[in-house]
């Protein structure tokens, strides 16, 4: 039984002369919550109006709850909340009419469910939207997106002008939403946000797909830094292993860079004389820049 509730093969989109998307192949298993990274310009935006049946791919395929994302967008789209990266409103309407009529659009029944989220967000629904900051704007446009209580969430950039507390509320209500079974897929370039929410993450640039996998394999594969100070003797003469990038400071200390498996690491380390040392964690932030600075060189 396939439990992918989005796949996409060789998923290809042209304008003219200029590839935004070349060949992107991407899975998001049901249940998750799953991280679309990349830098601006990557192809997320395509990626996700192409999966919500906005934009048509050139070539490829591409397919939500196993149904055809050009072909069956109507049928998909009953059950996939969205919120835009360039979300726009009729800034006539008050916050609640406008909720009100997206509730009439899907056949209502979301009433009970947008009074919790107001609540939640702390929004005043009662003004209208052209008196609404950025922030609130953002506010509103999750609610409509969360408020059929859909069983998939594709969301361009949720954390978009929302102050820390809101964003703390918006990160609760998506992880009531993958434990209750539902999927969520959302865009970033926010290192913090991902660490923060995501089971899975895939990372893209220049519209192909160049990793993807759990946080916690990224981690793996992510650099940890080191430093330390010799007993005696010189830091230079020392024979480093290989994955150990290292930089002798002018006071002795050795600061340094490795990838790799922490236990060989471990092992070398063993063999020298040490006055001090210290291994940090992890560093997935430089992972993602050495991603980003292949993303300017190319």
């Amino acid at each position: 039984m396939n439990m992918n509730v989005i796949e996409t093969q060789s998923l290809i989109k042209t304008y003219g002369s200029i590839q935004a998307l070349a060949g992107l192949n991407l899975e998001v298993p049901k249940g998750s919550i799953f991280g679309f990274l990349g830098p601006n310009g990557a192809g997320k935006t395509t990626t996700l109006r192409i999966l919500v049946g906005l934009l048509r791919s050139t070539t490829g395929r591409a397919t939500v709850f196993g149904k055809d994302v050009w072909r069956d967008s109507k049928v998909i789209c009953s059950n996939v909340g969205y919120l835009p990266g360039d979300v726009r409103f009729h800034d006539w309407m008050t916050g609640r009419a406008y909720l009100s009529f997206c509730d009439q659009a899907r056949g209502n029944g979301a009433m009970a469910e947008i009074e919790r989220l107001q609540s939640r967000f702390d929004l005043h629904l009662n003004r209208r939207i052209r008196d609404y900051s950025r922030g609130m704007k953002q506010k509103l446009g999750l609610m409509q997106a969360l408020m059929h209580r859909p069983d998939l969430l594709i969301l361009d950039e949720p954390g978009t002008a929302l102050d820390p507390l809101v964003q703390q509320t918006l990160y609760e209500e998506l992880r009531a939403v993958a434990a209750d079974g539902r999927t969520v897929l959302f865009s970033s370039h926010t290192l913090s946000e991902v660490e923060q929410l995501c089971d899975r993450v895939a990372i893209i640039r220049g519209g192909r797909l160049i990793e993807s996998g759990t946080i916690a394999a990224l981690r793996e594969r992510a650099v940890r830094r080191v430093e330390f100070r010799l007993k005696g003797g010189d830091p230079a003469r020392l024979a480093y292993p290989e994955g150990f990038d290292a930089h002798v400071g002018g006071d002795g200390v050795v600061t340094a860079t490795w990838k790799g498996e922490v236990d060989r690491l471990l092992s070398w380390l063993a063999t020298v004389k040490l006055a001090d040392v210290s291994i940090g964690p992890p560093s997935l932030e430089d992972l993602f820049a050495a991603y980003y600075r292949e993303d300017h060189d190319t």
